[in-house]
């Protein structure tokens, strides 16, 4: 059960810790927090995923050391127990990369779950919001590191040779084709020898739900490769392709997200 949708969570507020990671692309001039201090579901944390990430790296949104995030979670009172709702209000669907983040540093995938539909359903539904911003009691949270769900460029170009796993690329085809410029200066346009594109919004409804499980082992289906075979997925900085990988595991309930961490804005430097 990586979704639960607005009633589940309208019922359940006072049972779960609520995150906002709303992120929006540079292009846009808006800012998350700014946003989530006028109004955002009660009780809810904000998570900024530009500081929640990696510092002394020009690559954006890569994993923190594994200190740090014991700090972070820590920091917003969360507990390894505890049942998590993120959600975001962001066109790039941003809080499936702290969903991804949190199952990475070890905490119980089946406690990790994303707002179907986001903040934008959940406020045409005239679901309740506030601007007040909870008081924290930081926790003390024990962090264990699932390395095996991260790439590095090295391993994704020796799987091009020994074609280990797929990688799928959440991106948009003009971009994946390099028929656009990247909009991250001094990249070149492409993508990953032997990878299949597959835009995380054809994934995606117009309200901001994901599509039926049918339609969604469809689309996956049409990549050519094999369902059942290792996927990883990538895209421009990391985001994206947890939106993928959270689509899939609706599909495979035993499938663990595996991201190449660096994405396009690491590997289009090459």
């Amino acid at each position: 059960m990586s979704l639960v949708n607005t009633n589940w969570l309208k019922e359940n507020l006072d049972k779960v810790k609520i995150i906002d990671c709303s992120w929006h692309m540079p292009q846009t001039k808006r800012n998350g927090f700014d946003e989530y201090k006028v109004k955002h579901i009660e009780s809810a944390i904000f998570f900024d995923l530009d500081k929640n990430s990696k510092k002394n790296t020009d690559l954006p949104h890569m994993l923190p050391d594994i200190k740090s995030w014991k700090d972070i979670v820590s920091n917003m009172g969360i507990k390894n127990d505890e049942q998590i709702i993120i959600y975001d209000n962001s066109d790039v669907i941003s809080s499936c990369r702290c969903w991804y983040n949190f199952i990475y540093f070890g905490h119980n995938p089946e406690l990790v779950h994303v707002l179907d539909g986001g903040f934008k359903k959940w406020i045409e539904e005239g679901m309740p919001t506030t601007g007040d911003i909870i008081k924290i009691i930081p926790s003390n949270y024990t962090v264990s590191e699932k390395k095996e769900l991260v790439k590095n460029i090295n391993q994704i170009d020796k799987n091009i040779l020994e074609n280990e796993f797929n990688v799928i690329d959440a991106r948009s085809l003009e971009r994946f084709e390099g028929k656009v410029p990247e909009p991250r200066k001094g990249l070149r346009s492409g993508s990953i020898k032997n990878s299949f594109c597959l835009p995380y919004s054809e994934l995606i409804n117009q309200d901001h739900t994901f599509i039926s499980k049918e339609k969604i082992y469809e689309k996956f289906k049409s990549t050519g490769y094999d369902v059942d075979k290792n996927i990883v997925f990538s895209c421009g900085s990391g985001v994206t392709a947890s939106v993928l990988a959270l689509a899939y595991s609706l599909i495979d309930n035993k499938y663990m997200p595996s991201i190449y961490d660096g994405s396009w804005s690491e590997y289009g430097k090459n």
